[in-house]
């Protein structure tokens, strides 16, 4: 949603959920974390009655286990946390979890990816974000590919049971990169909203 019209946010998620999206991304930002600020629980909250989509917010703050049980009672169903902060990931990921939520661990561009292997058997899902975090509309990082094939290689050897997201730079190009490398979930902000009709943005991806 970071690349949707603020001004008509619920009036934005009614109109992706009606285009077919799988669910709704929610970029939260602190301007400590990352060098912007989006929105906060009342926003996710005030626009849950729009949409029955998942809801994943992406925690872009610097202290989420003050701030994770807001966004799970505004609606959240998918709480991510950056691997970047300083924070007891796996006790933060476990209240998660026993708060019936699922959890993601995320990785920005520069972090190897073996800094989350101690949380792939704990985790639902793991994000890897392919630009680095604070605005939308960025181009995507080729050097990041080789994480997801990393992801989905230890994924597979391991049965584990986790989902590969990535954010950043997707169109119908990068998409198809993404996928090939062990991807499942992409997330798409200024390819989709940026174009005339969703729903056909969103297949092309497809």
């Amino acid at each position: 949603m970071l690349s949707s019209d603020f001004s008509r946010l619920g009036e934005e998620v009614k109109k992706i959920t009606e285009a077919g999206a799988d669910m709704i991304h929610f970029d939260v930002m602190d301007g400590h974390f990352v060098p912007n600020i989006t929105f906060g629980p009342m926003v996710i909250k005030s626009v849950r009655q729009y949409s029955s989509l998942v809801f994943d917010t992406h925690l872009m703050i610097s202290e989420p286990q003050k701030y994770w049980k807001e966004f799970a009672d505004a609606g959240s169903d998918i709480i991510g946390i950056h691997i970047e902060t300083a924070v007891d990931h796996k006790a933060v990921i476990k209240d998660i979890q026993d708060y019936g939520k699922k959890a993601c661990m995320v990785v920005n561009p520069p972090t190897a990816v073996e800094s989350i292997y101690p949380f792939l058997e704990q985790v639902e899902q793991v994000l890897v974000m392919s630009v680095n975090p604070g605005f939308g509309g960025q181009k995507f990082m080729h050097e990041v590919v080789h994480k997801i094939e990393k992801l989905a290689e230890i994924r597979s050897k391991k049965n584990l049971g986790f989902e590969i997201q990535i954010d950043g730079g997707i169109n119908e190009e990068t998409a198809g990169i993404a996928k090939k490398a062990g991807t499942e979930i992409l997330v798409a902000g200024s390819f989709v909203f940026k174009s005339k009709d969703y729903r056909t943005a969103m297949e092309s991806l497809r």
